[in-house]
């Protein structure tokens, strides 16, 4: 990858949300992953990622998710077990014509079954695309 690709997703983790001191746990990484996108992340929260077998609570779950990856909606529920009360969940998908690519009305379907709101949808890199989800509740205790 040319440097000046990697420079234009210096900024992603600052538009995925991710602060420093953020605790941040990464679900289903894979070989395909953005490797770029998660040393940025690492980098802004200021520690490296968590597994997904860490107990820990966490403010932020990055969701790499793939078309054979199973049931997004077990995924999503899963993902929310150690997910603070205003965390956030971004799914990660492969882009239209990638291998693995989802349909964003896939996502858009499981989202309110695991309970979840979509907020904003953004491209992450070259080659994924993220949905930001949140917990209904964490946007009613913002009243």
């Amino acid at each position: 990858m040319v440097a000046a690709g990697d420079a234009g997703k210096a900024g992603v983790a600052e538009r995925l949300g991710i602060e420093p001191g953020m605790v941040v746990q990464e679900i289903g990484w894979d070989e395909d992953v953005d490797d770029v996108v998660r040393a940025a992340v690492e980098e802004r929260a200021g520690g490296e990622l968590l597994d997904e077998d860490a107990d820990d609570v966490v403010d932020v779950v990055l969701l790499w998710w793939r078309d054979d990856d199973g049931d997004l909606v077990d995924a999503l529920m899963d993902a929310m077990g150690p997910l603070a009360d205003n965390g956030v969940i971004w799914v990660l998908t492969p882009k239209t014509g990638r291998d693995g690519h989802v349909e964003p009305s896939e996502v858009a379907e499981a989202v309110p079954t695991a309970g979840l709101s979509q907020t904003s949808n953004m491209s992450v890199g070259s080659e994924w695309s993220g949905s930001r989800l949140v917990s209904p509740k964490s946007a009613k205790t913002k009243r």
